[in-house]
């Protein structure tokens, strides 16, 4: 389903999250899809099931996913504000990273106001 990075400074429980709540954002998992068990999870991405456990119990805190006792954890409906939210908080890192780097904060808005013309025309590429 996908990897995580074992000497990155987050811990694997929220990356399992970040991965998770990035797939249901983008699509690649939608409503009513059911996730890999724990122990599968746990076993493809080479962790301790009590990790995945933690990030499934954090996603169904959030209202992420939705568990049915022995059937398994799948996606929830998510409310369209959760998809603004997340895109905010994407926009965010992806702003404070690039400032870090020398980006200027005027580049940065020049950048957006093309991307929002283009989206006006419909240019999506």
């Amino acid at each position: 389903m996908f990897s995580i990075d074992l000497k990155s400074r987050t811990p694997i429980y929220e990356q399992i999250y970040s991965k998770i709540v990035e797939l249901v954002v983008t699509g690649n998992l939608k409503e009513n899809d059911q996730l890999p068990s724990v122990r599968t999870l746990a076993k493809d991405i080479g962790v301790n099931p009590n990790t995945v456990t933690k990030a499934y119990q954090e996603l169904e805190r959030g209202g992420i996913i939705y568990s049915i006792p022995g059937r398994g954890s799948f996606v929830s409906a998510q409310d369209p504000s959760f998809f603004h939210t997340a895109a905010l908080e994407e926009f965010d890192k992806t702003a404070e990273k690039s400032l870090r780097l020398g980006v200027t904060a005027g580049t940065l808005h020049e950048h957006i106001d093309v991307i929002s013309e283009k989206n006006q025309k419909g240019d999506t590429k």
